[in-house]
């Protein structure tokens, strides 16, 4: 209950400017008092000393304020649109811009000072009334409270004071607010106010806000919108125009319902404009695809290119697929651990356009796009390359290679050996096998059969810059590669050999609609037709029953094709996979490399993930098998020797071959005869003390023990 005699006191010390006399009185009521408990009374008296001392000679504030460009007149955001014309998003523009009071509606500024400081144009700066209405009411509480505060002290804590709620700040907010008052005129200071104070979202100042919820400028604002904006400084984040808009609503009729009071607008005019919905800017989707076309807009044009807005981007994405990415993406690593990150990508074979990109599991916890930009070891999802590469070579599915172990000399003294998974050995393996199974100790054999310098020359023609330097251990995957770098480099195996150009811009319209610029689509001959079919049919083994027979129903559902990495220590795991259509590849591991416990291989992570995505994606597709080059001869072989079929051979399988490699002898195991021409290719003798490669750092770190 209220005293009204320390009330009219109050009233009284203000309006005599706190004559010493009554500011005893004041003291005397306020100790006398039986109304309130001691501790109570305390706090009261320490207010008033507050009044006091806020009303005492202000330090002039000599800090310049500071200026943003003037707004562009007829601003609108960069609008981005998917393939089929699916509205996507905006770009707005990060400038901060000065928007002087004349273009600041007068609706808007009626409003603001309605809801947050109604008698502006009455007080010095400070309202007495106001704080005292604000101290007596939370007497009760026992603790200073920030009420009370004008348009200008909120100015001034906003531009130049911390957030700290200490008395000493309170003070010295108040006594600079009348400061303030003495050197700028009420429509300089709320100019000031409406383009430094926040709106939320990241939007400071209202070219900012009325920017990013309803892509205008401040002039073109409505009488509801004006409203909509002015009920946020309060709380930006309860009353997000983007967050609750049941919420929303409600503060944007306590402020209509404040100028009714007021007599600002009439009751009529408040009832009509209640009436009307909420309607922002549509919020963006995809935002990691976003920022990346917002990151090629910036490195193609420069930065003025999103500040000047206007244009409308026709990207590549598929809206419908970006979203089951997200949500593949998201659910998949979540399963396994809240700390991971991850990263899928997919994009057409046939014109590289990019028509998904995750860059992370929650763009919330920040803009880093792990699928174009983290680079990371690959492990075995590197070895469809180096097969290939010996497939173009002259090597085939079905060439030999012993696993026995194998010592390469690093120099220095220093040696290396390759080893398997677990460290087991398997014997003689047709390059089929030893891909479908990741068998490390045979790649390498392989690779050093090719040649390091081919081998990488062809990495080049695929989009993949490979360093030579780190020798034999390329073939393990130890050279860092992008999502994105290692999915293109897929593309052809999928596209007949061809390598398409990577793009998420397909066309850019003025703000006139009229076509500004176009980017076709480019393609250009990477490997033969032939070999990218035998790779292709190589790597189905791998979802059968290799590494990823976690795919094997996907696989008869879908023709599809594909490879797990897994890197040492389980440290990143990948699964990068295609079907005639589409090419997805998935990284999951965690942003700091560290081990991800024994399992957080390739086929058990990132092989599911994969799977979720495709089978949304393709639910509704038919099955459509990669087509047959004329290229490409079928025969009947014994899988393990290599050779064509004996009548007595107890295992035989169709195999493909590049025309011009295929066997031409019988198994001689089971009744056929050789002749010395026509036995498969063997890899070389062990290089031990023959030249060292050029080799630095760790030789294998990556898949040196692991699979997949």
């Amino acid at each position: 209950m209220k005293n009204p005699q320390s009330d009219g006191h109050v009233a009284t010390l203000v309006r005599t400017h706190l004559d010493p006399s009554l500011i005893k009185e004041l003291i005397t009521i306020v100790i006398s008092s039986t109304l309130l408990p001691l501790k109570k009374l305390l706090f009261l008296f320490i207010a008033v000393l507050f009044l006091v001392a806020i009303l005492a000679p202000a330090a002039v504030a000599r800090e310049k304020l500071a200026t943003y460009p003037a707004l562009p007149p007829g601003y609108s955001s960069i609008k981005v649109f998917d393939h089929k014309g699916r509205f996507v998003g905006r770009l707005p523009s990060e400038g901060r811009y000065w928007v002087p009071i004349a273009q600041i509606p007068v609706f808007l500024q009626k409003a603001l000072v309605a809801i947050e400081d109604v008698r502006f144009y009455q007080h010095g700066g400070i309202d007495i009334r106001g704080i005292a209405r604000a101290l007596m009411k939370d007497v009760v509480k026992g603790k200073m409270v920030e009420g009370g505060s004008t348009i200008t002290q909120q100015l001034i804590k906003n531009k130049y004071l911390s957030g700290e709620k200490t008395l000493d700040r309170k003070l010295t907010e108040a006594r600079l607010a009348m400061d303030f008052e003495e050197k700028y005129t009420k429509k300089q200071i709320l100019e000031m106010y409406f383009n430094e104070i926040y709106f939320g979202n990241g939007a400071w100042g209202v070219a900012q806000a009325a920017r990013l919820y309803f892509d205008k400028t401040p002039e073109q604002l409505t009488q509801a919108e004006c409203a909509l904006l002015a009920g946020i400084p309060k709380a930006p984040s309860r009353y997000n125009p983007l967050g609750n808009p049941a919420m929303v609503k409600a503060r944007r009729d306590l402020v209509l319902g404040r100028m009714a009071e007021l007599k600002i607008i009439s009751a009529r005019q408040k009832k009509q404009l209640s009436s009307q919905p909420i309607v922002t800017v549509k919020r963006n989707e995809a935002p990691y695809y976003l920022a990346h076309v917002r990151s090629k807009l910036v490195d193609q044009y420069g930065s003025k290119i999103i500040e000047q807005g206007g244009l409308d981007v026709i990207s590549a994405m598929d809206l419908p697929m970006q979203k089951l990415a997200e949500k593949a993406l998201r659910d998949g690593v979540k399963q396994i651990s809240p700390d991971l990150q991850g990263a899928l990508l997919c994009l057409d074979p046939a014109t590289g356009d990019v028509l998904a990109a995750v860059g992370g599991v929650d763009y919330a916890q920040g803009p880093f796009n792990r699928a174009f930009f983290a680079r990371r070891q690959p492990g075995s999802a590197i070895k469809p390359l180096i097969y290939a590469a010996a497939l173009e070579k002259g090597y085939t599915a079905s060439s030999l290679f012993d696993d026995s172990p194998v010592t390469y000399n690093r120099g220095n003294g220093e040696i290396w050996q390759p080893q398997n998974y677990g460290k087991e050995l398997y014997g003689e393996l047709t390059l089929r096998k030893a891909l479908a199974y990741s068998n490390n100790v045979v790649t390498v054999k392989l690779l050093d059969a090719i040649e390091i310098p081919y081998f990488t020359g062809f990495a080049s023609t695929l989009g993949l810059s490979l360093h030579a330097a780190n020798g034999l251990s390329l073939a393990l995957g130890t050279d860092d590669v992008t999502l994105h770098d290692l999915v293109s480099a897929y593309a052809p195996f999928a596209n007949g050999g061809l390598l398409p150009k990577s793009r998420t811009i397909i066309r850019i319209y003025d703000r006139n609609r009229r076509v500004w610029t176009e980017n076709p689509t480019s393609v250009t001959p990477a490997l033969s037709p032939a070999t990218a079919y035998v790779t292709t049919q190589m790597l189905k083994d791998v979802m059968r029953y290799g590494t990823a027979k976690s795919l094997e129903k996907f696989s008869r559902e879908h023709a599809s094709a594909g490879k797990t990495g897994t890197t040492n220590d389980y440290r990143d795991a990948w699964f990068v996979g295609y079907t005639p259509r589409l090419v997805t590849g998935v990284w999951v591991g965690y942003d700091k490399p560290r081990p991800g416990g024994k399992g957080f291989t390739g086929g058990a992570v990132s092989a599911p993930i994969w799977g979720r995505f495709m089978r949304s994606v393709l639910a509704a597709e038919p099955n459509v098998d990669f087509p047959k080059p004329d290229t490409v001869v079928s025969v009947l072989i014994d899988p393990e020797t290599g050779y064509l079929a004996a009548p007595d051979c107890p295992v035989t399988r169709d195999e493909n071959y590049i025309e011009g490699t295929e066997p031409t002898e019988y198994c001689p195991v089971h009744g056929g005869v050789v002749s010395p021409t026509s036995a498969p290719l063997e890899p070389p003798l062990s290089r031990l003390n023959e030249k060292p490669q050029e080799e630095t750092g760790e030789l294998a770190p990556a898949d040196s023990g692991q699979p997949r």
